[in-house]
């Protein structure tokens, strides 16, 4: 894998979007959808926070110990964005900032769970995929609405039901029911890795939220760092 030429192409600033549009097919064509992991001991989970009307994006990456989803490092970044804000090629507004904060890890993961979609995305690549060709490890998505498919089926009521996410007659993703009276999330492939290899890894890290572990710390370090930007 070619990844540091491929972070320079998404990080410069003349990209426009039939040039975004071409880089997500080509980067959908290198996204693995079985399982390459190794021995995973260190997962981290990686979100961003962006206030209203504002050019700046957060990013916030939580590191945990897959033993017992105990934390060990953090790193934010906050960048401004030169891609404007068009459904379906979000990952060029935040990735930039995330990459930036991955650099920061002091302990690198094993993978990542990524706020945001992976295959389940009108082009096959959304952020979670994006973000692992990139980094060339596995990762899983984490959505919390959905961006592309239909529910198989009724979803149960209960905390780990699940039902498929049917998108042109294929599954690309699970809708899990995380937490009791709580809308479900949306699980799928990033890369390198399995649907149900992803499934078994966010159901292991929920801890009583709605969010599995990962995401939710990411989510909280995203918003500390938006709402402590530029104070001392």
């Amino acid at each position: 894998m070619k990844t540091e030429e491929d972070k320079k192409l998404v990080l410069t600033k003349k990209l426009d979007v039939k040039s975004a549009k071409a880089l997500q097919e080509l980067f959908r064509s290198r996204v693995i959808i079985e399982d390459r992991i190794g021995t995973i001991s260190r997962v981290a989970g990686c979100d961003v926070s962006c206030s209203r009307f504002s050019s700046l994006v957060h990013a916030g990456i939580v590191c945990l110990n897959k033993q017992g989803w105990k934390e060990m490092t953090t790193a934010s970044a906050s960048l401004p964005t030169n891609f404007p804000y068009i459904p379906g090629f979000l990952a060029f507004r935040e990735i930039p900032c995330l990459l930036a904060a991955f650099e920061r890890l002091e302990v690198k993961p094993d993978l990542l769970f990524v706020d945001g979609h992976g295959i389940c995305h009108p082009r096959g690549l959304g952020i979670a995929s994006h973000l692992g060709v990139l980094l060339d490890i596995p990762t899983i998505g984490v959505g919390k609405s959905i961006l592309t498919g239909k529910p198989a089926g009724q979803l149960g009521s209960f905390p780990g039901d699940t039902t498929d996410l049917l998108w042109q007659g294929k599954t690309v993703g699970l809708l899990l029911r995380s937490k009791a009276r709580c809308r479900p999330i949306i699980i799928s492939i990033g890369h390198k890795i399995s649907l149900q290899t992803a499934l078994n890894l966010v159901l292991d890290s929920l801890k009583g939220y709605r969010l599995p572990e990962p995401t939710r710390l990411a989510h909280a370090a995203a918003n500390h760092k938006r709402l402590t930007y530029g104070k001392v």
